[in-house]
């Protein structure tokens, strides 16, 4: 790994140096945008709105768009002049309990290596840090922006989650918040025995991306010259749900089959049946329009999706079938 950052933890007056690394790196299949007819790469030009000239990237300034259509430009003194004391410093501000920190304010991970000479007061405040069951808030500023960040120990390694500003963060408005909802305890019952059902530990390894080993197939049988195996047959798509309680019974003894020893025990759900039987109305209407779900699921299997990420490649069947004619 390359550090991208070098600075220092600041905790009272101990000054730990310290490099940062990306913790963190998407894996994907990258593509290029290229012409259709000859797969040359389409370049694009930074030409200037005003004169039509191409600009240069030593000549590209920062513009702040004033109401009035002008603009303020903002070069890189600008930005170097600003009084920003967390530049080089991970500021450590207060020390708090990590679940009361919401997960929706982390953004990026980064790891800290402690330089040679802050090898010591690095594992001290490791140890000391990971002993309190806390985590450190701090501030740092990173790409000359400040952002706050939280700090703990992962690894025997520290590590930097920075973080959104408060009012970075949306507030959910959303109608159906305002509605009264009425869920029936039987139903309530039967959602938290599925969640029980389906309880146990997270094991990253456990799961793939599925799509993106599909893509890397196809781009793989264009390469060799192969023909592209046809997709399996999709899972069957659930219909209109009509009631939520069948619903649920069935996701439970689903959940259940599909674990060693599963199974529905006796009586499990006995004791709903006769209010899931006679209850289709009401369960239509806390699904909320199940029937012109149904419809979308239909239109589903009939178009591909479209995801603008991948381009042409890789979506639904046509990736598929084009590679089938060029092959032939």
């Amino acid at each position: 790994m390359r550090s991208m950052w070098k600075g220092a933890i600041s905790f009272g007056l101990v000054t730990i140096p310290v490099k940062l690394y990306s913790a963190t790196e998407e894996k994907d299949v990258s593509f290029h945008q290229v012409h259709r007819e000859d797969g040359g790469r389409i370049r694009y030009r930074r030409v200037c709105s005003v004169d039509g000239e191409e600009v240069s990237y030593g000549d590209i300034a920062k513009g702040y768009e004033l109401s009035t259509g002008e603009t303020v430009v903002l070069t890189d003194e600008d930005f170097a002049d600003l009084p920003l004391k967390t530049s080089k410093t991970i500021d450590v501000l207060q020390f708090v309990p990590l679940e009361q920190v919401d997960p929706i304010y982390f953004n990026r991970s980064y790891y800290l290596e402690p330089d040679r000479a802050g090898t010591k007061p690095y594992v001290l405040l490791r140890d000391a840090l990971q002993g309190s069951g806390q985590v450190a808030l701090v501030k740092v500023a990173l790409r000359t922006r400040e952002q706050l960040a939280t700090l703990r120990v992962r690894d025997g390694v520290f590590v930097l989650e920075t973080m959104l500003w408060p009012d970075e963060v949306r507030t959910p408005s959303f109608p159906f918040l305002d509605e009264d909802v009425e869920v029936r305890p039987q139903e309530l019952s039967m959602a938290g025995s599925l969640i029980d059902t389906l309880t146990g530990d997270f094991d990253p390894s456990q799961f793939k991306d599925d799509y993106r080993e599909a893509l890397q197939a196809v781009i793989d049988a264009k390469i060799e010259g192969h023909e592209v195996v046809a997709p399996g047959p999709a899972q069957e798509e659930p219909g209109a749900v009509v009631d939520l309680m069948a619903a649920l019974r069935a996701s439970v003894e689903a959940a259940r089959k599909g674990r060693p020893g599963g199974g529905m025990e006796d009586g499990s759900a006995t004791s709903e049946s006769a209010s899931a039987g006679g209850g289709s109305a009401e369960g239509g209407s806390a699904d909320g329009g199940s029937a012109d779900g149904g419809k979308r699921a239909s239109r589903g299997k009939e178009e591909p999706a479209r995801k603008g990420s991948g381009g042409d490649e890789g979506q639904g069947e046509r990736p598929a079938k084009r590679a089938r004619r060029r092959t032939a």
